[in-house]
């Protein structure tokens, strides 16, 4: 039984996947911080980062693995805690090490590279278990299950997810770049947009360690 998406199914799934990707949340809040405080480049980096994330739980939910986590109060737990450790762990090293006053903006003051900013975001979206439960909750939706092959349908639902979620975080991270380039051209704003970019990611941490 051929298991490809029909036409219907790419385009209501596209249509919905894009107006979630664009909804005011954790992952292009982190993007549009960070973009301002760093530049475009690394930006668009971090933003890459925490699309490709959704692969992971993409292979997760076509596993089961989701589901059994989901299930574990232990395991979901201790996801929770790692994924609000590491927010909280990002947030105070933006921080600490906010670009000195005049520094130039795009990331090279604070020593990252755009690899090591795509590897954060990576991260940071791998361990987020709120991400692990929108994908149980979002990608069955649009499973044809009298079509068969519902773990190769997620699959690809999964990939079109990280699609277009990459060339919304892409965007979202370079215009936020742009824009917080040009800020930082003025006294003491570069190391102020360091300082909120830092404070995002700590309240967003704090969120997931506290919230229920």
């Amino acid at each position: 039984m051929d298991a490809l998406l029909t036409l219907p199914q790419f385009a209501g799934f596209i249509a919905a996947a894009v107006l979630v990707t664009l909804a005011p949340g954790p992952d292009n809040l982190m993007v549009l911080s960070l973009g301002m405080a760093r530049g475009p480049r690394p930006g668009v980096a971090f933003g890459l980062g925490c699309a490709l994330g959704c692969l992971n739980h993409t292979v997760l939910a076509a596993l089961g693995v989701s589901a059994l986590i989901a299930a574990s109060p232990v395991a979901f737990t201790s996801l929770k805690l790692l994924g609000g450790l590491y927010l909280v762990w990002l947030g105070v090293q933006a921080i600490r090490h906010a670009r000195a006053l005049g520094a130039p903006a795009g990331g090279a003051a604070t020593g990252e590279s755009a690899g090591k900013l795509f590897v954060k975001g990576l991260f940071a979206n791998a361990v987020n278990p709120k991400v692990i439960l929108f994908f149980l909750a979002f990608l069955p939706q649009f499973v044809d299950a009298g079509r068969g092959h519902a773990g190769w349908q997620i699959v690809q639902l999964g990939v079109l997810f990280t699609l277009q979620a990459a060339l919304i975080f892409a965007a979202i991270g370079a215009c936020a770049g742009h824009l917080g380039a040009g800020l930082a051209r003025r006294p003491a704003m570069g190391a102020w947009l360091d300082r909120i970019a830092g404070g995002v990611f700590v309240l967003l941490g704090a969120k997931l360690l506290i919230g229920r």
